[in-house]
Protein backbone atom coordinates (compact mmCIF):
# COMPACT_ATOMS: atom_id res chain seq x y z
CA UNK A 1 0.00 0.00 0.00
CA UNK A 2 1.69 3.41 -0.84
CA UNK A 3 2.41 5.84 1.64
CA UNK A 4 0.14 9.02 2.95
CA UNK A 5 1.13 11.91 1.47
CA UNK A 6 1.27 15.22 3.25
CA UNK A 7 -1.15 17.73 3.03
CA UNK A 8 0.84 20.75 1.67
CA UNK A 9 -1.62 23.51 3.33
CA UNK A 10 -1.86 21.68 6.48
CA UNK A 11 1.73 22.03 6.84
CA UNK A 12 1.73 25.22 6.18
CA UNK A 13 -0.16 26.49 8.74
CA UNK A 14 0.07 24.11 11.68
CA UNK A 15 2.57 23.08 13.81
CA UNK A 16 2.84 20.15 16.12
CA UNK A 17 3.88 21.06 20.11
CA UNK A 18 6.54 18.74 21.57
CA UNK A 19 3.92 17.60 23.66
CA UNK A 20 1.95 16.42 20.44
CA UNK A 21 -0.43 19.43 20.24
CA UNK A 22 -1.32 21.32 17.52
CA UNK A 23 -0.70 25.50 17.33
CA UNK A 24 -1.92 27.46 14.69
CA UNK A 25 -2.08 31.52 14.14
CA UNK A 26 -5.18 32.58 15.15
CA UNK A 27 -7.65 34.82 12.52
CA UNK A 28 -8.16 38.77 12.75
CA UNK A 29 -4.36 39.67 11.70
CA UNK A 30 -4.77 40.02 7.80
CA UNK A 31 -6.90 43.50 7.10
CA UNK A 32 -8.51 46.76 8.97
CA UNK A 33 -5.33 46.64 11.12
CA UNK A 34 -5.41 50.61 11.57
CA UNK A 35 -8.66 50.23 12.98
CA UNK A 36 -7.79 47.56 15.81
CA UNK A 37 -5.60 48.54 19.13
CA UNK A 38 -2.49 48.20 19.70
CA UNK A 39 -3.25 46.13 22.35
CA UNK A 40 -5.64 43.61 20.44
CA UNK A 41 -3.12 43.45 17.86
CA UNK A 42 -0.80 42.14 20.11
CA UNK A 43 -3.18 39.48 21.84
CA UNK A 44 -4.14 38.19 18.23
CA UNK A 45 -0.40 37.98 16.99
CA UNK A 46 0.06 35.13 19.77
CA UNK A 47 -0.49 31.34 18.87
CA UNK A 48 -2.97 28.89 19.53
CA UNK A 49 -3.60 25.71 20.47
CA UNK A 50 -6.17 23.72 17.96
CA UNK A 51 -9.01 22.53 19.35
CA UNK A 52 -9.32 18.62 20.69
CA UNK A 53 -11.76 17.80 18.19
CA UNK A 54 -9.79 19.51 15.16
CA UNK A 55 -6.38 18.53 16.41
CA UNK A 56 -7.08 14.74 15.80
CA UNK A 57 -7.88 15.74 11.93
CA UNK A 58 -4.94 18.18 11.48
CA UNK A 59 -2.51 15.14 12.61
CA UNK A 60 -4.41 12.89 10.07
CA UNK A 61 -3.29 15.61 7.51
CA UNK A 62 0.25 15.46 8.34
CA UNK A 63 0.47 12.18 8.16
CA UNK A 64 0.95 11.61 12.39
Amino acid sequence: MPKQKTHSGTKKRFKLTGTGKVKKQQAGMRHNLEVKSARRKARLNNDKLAAPQDAKVIKKLLGK
